[in-house]
């Protein structure tokens, strides 16, 4: 019985097709990071597609189920952005586009961010708010994070590679090898770099020929799971607003986790949440957000426009802020036309200066 199973086996392996059959895209996937098509008949990639590629693809469309809601989302920022919308494989590998995933190493998010790193992209990470687990927040510092590393090592496979492994280990791994090039670098048995980076890679660039092979098409779903962004007052209660736009408060509180205690902060005026794009005329019907206050300094003077002013210039020469400004003047951009006067708004002691 085994030798027959072991027949079968042979058998099995020796018709099965190729990578290059398999994958008609490998070479469009290679070229979006920057690696000769060749790569694909690579032994090593070979192996560990043989070995990896049933689990990786049960994975990915696991993913794909979980993240139905964002993956338009996603690939609209990247490609908004100028990067490949490759780069969503990125991310279903880091996170299995689950926005609420954390490692046992503290990481979170769909880009699965370190709170340092997070922080260095001005996301908020601290009690009740967490911008990590935000989608489109996140999304938008992990394009500049993924910019920053491809203009230090110049190549998008290095860029992956070192978003695994940090700058510094890939920098290492380069001077040790004494050349940047994909095979040396993943080379089993110099290991160069961790093994955690080298089947990092890999894993991308399978799971990227996977769903290339299976076209994703992004503009399928409907808009019931597809996500926008809308702008909220702090201290919002979610689940009051919720009720309003006529949904499941769990719902809304799932899709904004970056929110912990189910509440808006107050620490800022204005705050972006995320809510299916089907709620959008709801939500604009029956939510306003609380008018600007008016500007606390009681006094206005005139002032006539001249070549070279700007509201912030302006602003600072009267003690006063160009948001005052705009809102006294009912401006809705900062364009200023020559000869035109705005009213300014100052301080009691700063007008009676002026009339000194």
């Amino acid at each position: 019985m085994r030798y027959i199973w072991l027949l079968l086996s042979i058998s099995i392996l020796l018709t099965a097709k190729p990578l290059t059959e398999r994958y008609p895209d490998y070479r469009y996937v290679l070229s979006e990071f920057d690696i000769d098509g060749s790569y694909i008949d690579n032994e090593s990639f070979v192996n560990f597609a043989q070995k990896n590629e049933k689990a990786l693809r049960r994975f990915y469309t696991r993913s794909l189920e979980r993240g139905e809601s964002v993956v338009r989302m996603l690939r609209g920022e990247l490609l908004g952005d100028g990067l490949s919308d490759l780069f969503l494989y990125l991310s279903i590998v880091e996170s299995g586009l689950s926005s609420n995933a954390v490692s046992p190493k503290s990481a979170a998010g769909l880009w699965q961010f370190m709170p340092k790193t997070a922080r260095s992209y001005n996301l908020e990470v601290c009690y009740g708010v967490d911008e990590r687990c935000d989608p489109l927040s996140s999304t938008k510092a992990a394009i500049k994070h993924l910019y920053r590393l491809h203009e230090k090592f110049g190549k998008w496979y290095l860029a992956v590679m070192a978003y695994n492994c940090g700058e510094g280990r890939l920098k290492k791994a380069i001077d040790n090898a004494g050349t940047s090039d994909i095979e040396v670098l993943l080379d089993e048995r110099a290991k160069y770099l961790p093994k955690e980076t080298r089947d990092y890679i890999k894993k991308i660039l399978l799971v990227a020929m996977i769903g290339e092979n299976e076209t994703i098409d992004f503009a399928a779903s409907s808009p019931e799971d597809q996500l926008v962004q809308v702008e909220v007052a702090g201290g919002t209660d979610l689940k009051d607003l919720a009720y309003l736009i006529d949904m499941q408060p769990k719902r809304l509180q799932k899709i904004n986790r970056m929110f912990s205690q189910g509440r808006v902060p107050n620490e800022k005026e204005i705050y972006h949440i995320m809510i299916p794009e089907s709620k959008m005329a709801r939500f604009y019907l029956r939510y306003d957000l609380p008018e600007k206050k008016m500007p606390v300094k009681p006094s206005l003077v005139s002032h006539r426009i001249q070549m070279g002013d700007t509201l912030e210039l302006i602003a600072k020469a009267y003690g006063s802020s160009v948001d005052e400004i705009k809102t006294v003047n009912h401006l809705e951009s900062e364009m200023l036309e020559l000869g035109t006067i705005l009213l300014v708004p100052v301080t009691k002691e700063k007008f009676d200066d002026m009339l000194e």
